[in-house]
């Protein structure tokens, strides 16, 4: 089995990109995939996350497109031949800048579509002619529906985090999609999971696929270090505070299950002087991609984030990864995790049990087979981490300051000044009324009735109920008081 670079005989455009990235000894998934791509045909790709699928496909499909190059200006000699479907916007944006550093020394064309952007500068890339597109469904329906692309010579489909895709209701816009392609046609499905709704997708649209599975499905990486502790909701967050402080981690992925959940964490881990960021759906795109970018630059601190952020996104060297819940489903736990120890590097995932979650983790515990052990952590007194201030965290410091301040001249001050001391002034109440203070008495039987029931029955017609309200009689406002006039002999 091939396991060099160098031993796959690539165009010298993609092996020079490929050594100045820095490539060298291929991941099992590569090892196995690359030589079946090259050969033409149908791959199902399974492997644990982060072990490179993505090179897996792009340098095989640029090695059998470099056929097609040239350096023509007219779009009617790029059109698309590869087209790479993602589930997500982040991905999406990750798998194309992937794309271009392959492809740099070749005149193949790649673009990148997804939603949550101004159509417009992506319609000009498209007019330009591009060979590889990657998309996301939604987006990728737009243009074609509004003829900015034309699928019909496409030879090669990627389909990368299937799973994925099928989990949010993609299988709709997928089916579309592939209806424009030409039949004719080489696709490749990659997955970090293969459940049947995947199997049943690719016995559909692939031909005679090979299987590649480098690991057993669902498993999580061995250069993982996982921890499962036990913790109250009121306390996870001191004791993510005291777990980065004593493993001295700089930087973090945090998952949390909802939205809100994760803007409310982002926002308390910053007020406690931590560099953060939060990314989540209701974010825009913009806001999504310059989170991202400042984490990658070093930046922010901890990226506090849900699932959006659990698949693919490939950023080295992330020690930790922080499950501040755990998922409710139990395959983004794999997913998650993945975020760390990347390519053979080394990572720790961290994940806090509440006492609510005893159904997640017994979900898990099936996914994983074996049984998961809750460790006892014992939390410190709760400390701030030093570091640079916000004004959340001045403003606290002020205000714990001041109340020590309080409490100290207070336990100076001796007895008898404190009681030599102005009363403050007392705050006359009003009289007490006595009805209020009477016990309550009943009504003897033949008592009067009130006044107002009095006069409602007095007034009721006969043969109707006291409790009918009557019409009020309102005269016309437009009747007229002239006579009328005399009737014509």
């Amino acid at each position: 089995m091939t396991q060099s670079f160098s031993e796959l005989n690539l165009a010298p455009a993609l092996a020079k990109a490929v050594a100045e990235m820095g490539y060298e000894t291929m991941t099992p998934i590569q090892a196995q995939a690359i030589p079946q791509v090259l050969t033409g045909r149908d791959v199902m790709g399974a492997a644990q996350t982060g072990t490179g699928k993505t090179a897996a496909f792009s340098l095989p499909l640029l090695q059998r497109l470099l056929k097609h190059e040239n350096a023509s200006t007219s779009p009617a000699r790029h059109p698309v031949r590869a087209l790479v479907l993602l589930p997500t916007r982040e991905l999406a944006d990750q798998v194309a800048e992937q794309v271009k550093l392959y492809a740099k020394y070749t005149q193949l064309r790649s673009t990148v579509v997804f939603g949550g952007m101004d159509m417009k500068p992506q319609t000009l890339e498209l007019k330009k002619g591009v060979e590889v597109l990657v998309a996301t469904p939604g987006r990728l329906l737009d243009h074609i529906e509004a003829k900015n692309c034309v699928l019909n010579q496409v030879e090669y489909v990627v389909l990368d985090e299937a799973d994925r895709m099928l989990d949010i209701g993609f299988l709709p816009d997928l089916q579309r999609i592939l209806s424009y392609l030409p039949k004719q046609r080489t696709t490749l499905l990659f997955s970090a999971t293969f459940s049947p709704e995947i199997k049943r997708l690719a016995s559909s649209y692939l031909q005679d696929p090979i299987t590649v599975e480098v690991a057993r499905s669902n498993a999580t990486a061995s250069t993982v270090e996982q921890h499962f502790y036990r913790v109250d909701d009121d306390d996870k967050r001191g004791t993510l505070r005291q777990i980065l402080r004593e493993r001295g981690l700089k930087q973090a992925f945090v998952f949390v299950n909802s939205k809100l959940g994760c803007a409310r964490l982002a926002r308390s881990l910053e007020r406690d002087g931590l560099n953060t960021a939060a990314l989540h759906g209701d974010k825009s795109q913009d806001e999504r991609l310059k989170a991202l970018d400042a984490f990658k630059q070093g930046n922010v601190d901890l990226l506090v984030c849900t699932d959006v952020a659990a698949r693919g996104l490939d950023i080295k060297d992330v020690p930790a990864v922080f499950n501040f819940d755990i998922p409710f489903n139990a395959e983004d736990y794999v997913h998650r995790i993945g975020r760390t120890g990347r390519a053979g590097a080394s990572g720790l995932a961290v994940s806090f049990v509440s006492g609510r979650d005893a159904r997640l983790v017994g979900e898990l515990e099936k996914l994983l087979g074996k049984k998961l052990e809750i460790e006892a952590l014992e939390l410190e007194q709760d400390r701030r981490p030093a570091g640079r201030f916000n004004d959340g965290q001045r403003a606290w410091q002020r205000e714990e300051s001041g109340r020590e301040g309080r409490d100290n001249r207070e336990a100076r001050e001796p007895r008898e000044s404190r009681g030599a001391r102005a009363p403050a002034p007392r705050v006359a109440r009003a009289p007490a009324d006595p009805f209020f203070d009477q016990p309550y008495e009943a009504k003897p039987a033949g008592d009067t009735p009130p006044q107002w029931e009095t006069a409602q029955r007095a007034n009721a017609p006969k043969g109707l109920s006291p409790n009918i309200k009557q019409r009020r009689k309102v005269p016309a406002l437009f009747k007229s008081s002239a006579p009328p006039p005399p009737a014509a002999s």
